[in-house]
């Protein structure tokens, strides 16, 4: 379907919520899905908002999947975030997390110190989903922000796509904290274009030569057009062929799932 749509494309990159799988459910035969993809000699890397695994984590989910990848054809917004966090901050720094531990190894693996509701100060707030939510690790960020720390979240997207439906998402307890805090926080995941960036490194691609596909028009669509990537969504996630209608710029090609697409 790809090939019938747009001309000289050579890589693509995947979002996996709503795409690949519906929390532990995959969306298709996903063995099948990826073998089609490396016949047809297109580069791929998963690029995801969801930061609550590792890229090791996602790596064995895919695997218990029946996908083998290698760890640079995966990214997290929890990676991208490290990598900026990294830049500005090269000798480290002190981090309170709203989030999961998974968060908190990527950031740790990238030199940073990681601080608990002990402690009066930090220098950077990072909030993310957080399964374990507590009022107190809102209470405790909120008033880190107000004494003057940096505030960043991995993602806004706010819900995440369930095989129950729609739940609450990363997004939801960022507006919660910024609510409370009265500041806005840079958010590093899609709509921002930053994993894109990461990902047309990684893959050696032009924007014109890559096909960014996702489920979310305001996040994974919206995001790669900013980076001037050629776009399909899937309506096996968020949002319906009635918003694809309405949305502008249109998404390049939309498609039921991902089989469709591919094969």
């Amino acid at each position: 379907m790809i090939s019938e749509h747009l001309q000289n494309i050579k890589g693509l990159i995947i979002d996996m919520d709503g795409v690949l799988w519906h929390d532990t459910q995959p969306i298709g035969d996903l063995p099948a899905i990826f073998e089609q993809i490396h016949v047809t000699g297109l580069k791929v890397i998963l690029a995801t908002n969801n930061a609550t695994r590792t890229v090791g984590e996602y790596l064995k989910k895919l695997k218990d999947f029946g996908v083998k990848l290698a760890a640079w054809q995966v990214i997290t917004s929890a990676q991208a975030l490290a990598i900026l966090l990294n830049q500005k901050f090269p000798q480290g720094a002190t981090i309170y997390v709203v989030g999961q531990p998974s968060l908190k190894r990527t950031l740790t693996e990238q030199g940073f110190i990681m601080v608990s509701e002990k402690e009066e100060c930090a220098d950077i707030v990072v909030t993310s989903m957080d399964y374990a939510l507590t009022y107190a690790k809102l209470k405790h960020a909120t008033l880190l922000i107000r004494k003057g720390s940096l505030f960043f979240s991995t993602n806004a997207d706010t819900t995440l796509p369930t095989p129950e439906g729609l739940v609450p998402g990363s997004g939801s307890i960022l507006v919660a904290l910024e609510a409370a805090s009265g500041r806005k926080a840079e958010v590093i995941g899609k709509p921002q274009p930053d994993i894109y960036k990461i990902a047309l490194q990684r893959l050696r691609l032009k924007p014109e030569e890559t096909l960014a596909i996702g489920d979310r028009l305001e996040t994974d669509i919206a995001g790669a057009q900013v980076a001037g990537i050629r776009t399909a969504l899937v309506l096996s996630g968020v949002s319906t062929q009635e918003q694809a209608q309405k949305y502008f710029p249109k998404p390049d090609i939309v498609a039921k799932d991902l089989t469709e697409l591919i094969f």
